[in-house]
Protein backbone atom coordinates (compact mmCIF):
# COMPACT_ATOMS: atom_id res chain seq x y z
CA UNK A 1 0.00 0.00 0.00
CA UNK A 2 1.62 3.32 -1.33
CA UNK A 3 0.30 6.69 1.30
CA UNK A 4 0.01 9.84 0.41
CA UNK A 5 -0.66 11.34 3.35
CA UNK A 6 2.48 11.54 5.22
CA UNK A 7 2.84 13.73 8.35
CA UNK A 8 4.74 17.18 7.92
CA UNK A 9 4.83 20.75 8.91
CA UNK A 10 2.00 22.29 7.61
CA UNK A 11 -0.52 19.32 6.87
CA UNK A 12 -4.35 19.69 8.04
CA UNK A 13 -5.62 16.99 10.43
CA UNK A 14 -8.96 16.30 11.35
CA UNK A 15 -9.39 15.98 14.97
CA UNK A 16 -11.60 12.31 15.66
CA UNK A 17 -12.39 11.93 18.99
CA UNK A 18 -11.45 13.62 22.31
CA UNK A 19 -13.05 17.51 23.37
CA UNK A 20 -12.43 18.95 20.30
CA UNK A 21 -13.64 15.94 17.82
CA UNK A 22 -14.65 17.32 14.31
CA UNK A 23 -12.59 20.14 14.14
CA UNK A 24 -9.81 20.90 12.06
CA UNK A 25 -6.37 21.39 12.92
CA UNK A 26 -2.75 21.99 11.31
CA UNK A 27 0.51 20.58 12.22
CA UNK A 28 2.83 22.90 13.48
CA UNK A 29 5.54 21.43 14.74
CA UNK A 30 6.59 17.08 15.15
CA UNK A 31 6.99 16.50 19.41
CA UNK A 32 7.75 12.84 18.72
CA UNK A 33 6.60 9.60 17.34
CA UNK A 34 3.51 9.58 18.86
CA UNK A 35 2.43 13.54 19.24
CA UNK A 36 2.19 16.73 17.20
CA UNK A 37 2.12 20.30 17.92
CA UNK A 38 -1.26 21.78 16.12
CA UNK A 39 -3.14 25.01 15.50
CA UNK A 40 -6.56 25.45 14.65
CA UNK A 41 -6.70 29.49 14.21
CA UNK A 42 -10.06 29.69 12.35
CA UNK A 43 -11.64 26.66 13.79
CA UNK A 44 -11.41 27.34 17.68
CA UNK A 45 -8.38 24.68 18.64
CA UNK A 46 -5.96 26.82 20.64
CA UNK A 47 -2.14 25.64 19.91
CA UNK A 48 -1.57 22.79 22.31
CA UNK A 49 0.19 18.78 21.99
CA UNK A 50 -2.16 16.38 20.67
CA UNK A 51 -1.71 12.53 19.80
CA UNK A 52 -1.35 11.32 16.37
CA UNK A 53 -4.08 8.51 17.03
CA UNK A 54 -6.25 11.53 17.95
CA UNK A 55 -5.92 12.90 14.30
CA UNK A 56 -6.84 11.88 10.97
CA UNK A 57 -4.48 13.51 8.15
CA UNK A 58 -6.16 15.37 4.97
CA UNK A 59 -5.20 16.02 1.68
CA UNK A 60 -4.63 20.00 2.25
CA UNK A 61 -1.47 21.11 3.21
CA UNK A 62 -0.57 24.65 4.10
CA UNK A 63 2.69 26.73 3.47
CA UNK A 64 4.41 28.13 7.27
CA UNK A 65 7.73 27.84 8.16
CA UNK A 66 8.85 25.22 11.15
CA UNK A 67 7.03 26.02 14.83
CA UNK A 68 5.51 29.57 13.20
CA UNK A 69 3.32 31.47 15.29
CA UNK A 70 -0.71 31.77 15.43
CA UNK A 71 -1.06 34.48 12.95
CA UNK A 72 1.31 32.99 9.98
CA UNK A 73 -0.60 29.83 10.61
CA UNK A 74 -3.89 32.25 10.00
CA UNK A 75 -2.65 33.66 7.53
CA UNK A 76 -1.86 30.86 5.10
CA UNK A 77 -4.98 29.01 6.40
CA UNK A 78 -7.34 31.83 5.20
CA UNK A 79 -4.59 32.57 1.52
CA UNK A 80 -5.94 28.55 0.96
CA UNK A 81 -9.44 28.78 2.04
CA UNK A 82 -9.45 25.47 3.70
CA UNK A 83 -12.74 25.98 5.76
CA UNK A 84 -14.31 25.84 2.05
CA UNK A 85 -12.55 23.37 0.75
CA UNK A 86 -13.40 21.08 3.47
CA UNK A 87 -16.97 21.78 3.42
CA UNK A 88 -16.50 20.73 -0.54
CA UNK A 89 -15.21 17.69 0.60
CA UNK A 90 -17.03 14.33 0.54
CA UNK A 91 -15.58 13.31 4.05
CA UNK A 92 -16.82 16.72 5.33
CA UNK A 93 -20.96 15.89 3.58
CA UNK A 94 -20.92 12.62 4.68
CA UNK A 95 -20.20 13.71 8.60
CA UNK A 96 -22.73 16.48 7.74
CA UNK A 97 -25.12 14.09 6.93
CA UNK A 98 -24.51 11.66 9.55
CA UNK A 99 -25.30 14.52 12.34
CA UNK A 100 -28.07 15.45 10.57
CA UNK A 101 -30.10 12.78 10.66
CA UNK A 102 -29.00 11.83 14.25
CA UNK A 103 -30.64 14.76 14.57
CA UNK A 104 -33.79 13.74 12.92
CA UNK A 105 -37.03 13.55 15.24
CA UNK A 106 -39.63 11.04 14.84
CA UNK A 107 -41.71 12.50 12.26
CA UNK A 108 -39.09 13.33 9.97
CA UNK A 109 -37.85 9.58 10.13
CA UNK A 110 -41.62 8.87 9.22
CA UNK A 111 -41.69 11.71 6.13
CA UNK A 112 -38.36 10.41 4.93
CA UNK A 113 -39.77 6.85 4.74
CA UNK A 114 -42.98 7.58 3.20
CA UNK A 115 -40.90 9.36 0.20
CA UNK A 116 -38.68 6.72 -0.42
CA UNK A 117 -41.77 4.77 -0.59
CA UNK A 118 -43.33 7.00 -3.31
CA UNK A 119 -39.70 7.44 -5.46
CA UNK A 120 -39.67 3.57 -5.22
CA UNK A 121 -43.64 3.21 -6.40
CA UNK A 122 -42.96 5.57 -9.76
CA UNK A 123 -39.77 3.93 -10.44
CA UNK A 124 -41.35 0.55 -9.98
CA UNK A 125 -44.17 2.12 -12.37
CA UNK A 126 -41.72 3.34 -14.74
CA UNK A 127 -39.45 0.38 -14.86
CA UNK A 128 -42.95 -2.25 -15.79
CA UNK A 129 -44.05 1.01 -18.81
CA UNK A 130 -40.67 0.17 -19.98
CA UNK A 131 -40.14 -3.80 -19.74
CA UNK A 132 -43.97 -3.39 -21.58
CA UNK A 133 -42.43 -0.94 -24.73
CA UNK A 134 -39.43 -2.95 -24.71
CA UNK A 135 -41.29 -6.62 -25.03
CA UNK A 136 -43.91 -5.26 -27.62
CA UNK A 137 -41.22 -3.41 -29.77
CA UNK A 138 -39.64 -7.01 -29.79
CA UNK A 139 -42.63 -8.94 -30.46
CA UNK A 140 -44.37 -6.58 -33.33
CA UNK A 141 -41.53 -7.72 -35.95
CA UNK A 142 -42.21 -11.33 -35.71
CA UNK A 143 -45.92 -11.52 -35.13
CA UNK A 144 -47.32 -9.04 -36.14
CA UNK A 145 -46.50 -9.69 -40.29
CA UNK A 146 -48.30 -13.40 -39.97
CA UNK A 147 -51.11 -12.40 -37.64
CA UNK A 148 -52.09 -9.49 -39.47
CA UNK A 149 -51.90 -11.30 -43.01
CA UNK A 150 -53.99 -14.14 -41.39
CA UNK A 151 -56.39 -11.98 -39.50
CA UNK A 152 -57.14 -9.90 -42.89
CA UNK A 153 -57.52 -13.52 -44.94
CA UNK A 154 -60.13 -14.44 -41.76
CA UNK A 155 -61.93 -11.19 -42.25
CA UNK A 156 -62.11 -11.24 -45.77
CA UNK A 157 -63.37 -14.60 -45.64
CA UNK A 158 -66.27 -13.40 -43.32
CA UNK A 159 -67.34 -10.23 -45.34
CA UNK A 160 -67.35 -13.08 -48.07
CA UNK A 161 -69.76 -15.14 -45.79
CA UNK A 162 -71.65 -12.70 -44.96
CA UNK A 163 -72.25 -11.39 -48.36
CA UNK A 164 -73.54 -14.54 -49.85
CA UNK A 165 -75.92 -14.92 -47.22
CA UNK A 166 -77.07 -11.53 -47.77
CA UNK A 167 -77.84 -12.38 -51.20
Amino acid sequence: MVFKRFVEIGRVAFISFGPHAGKLVAIVDVIDQNRALVDGPCSGVRRQAMPFKCMQLTDFVLKFPHSARQKCVRLAWEKENINEKWAATRWAKKIEAREKKAKMTDFDRYKVMKAKKMRNRIIKHEMKKLQRMSSKKGKKPQKSEKPEKAEKVQKSAKVQKAQKAQK
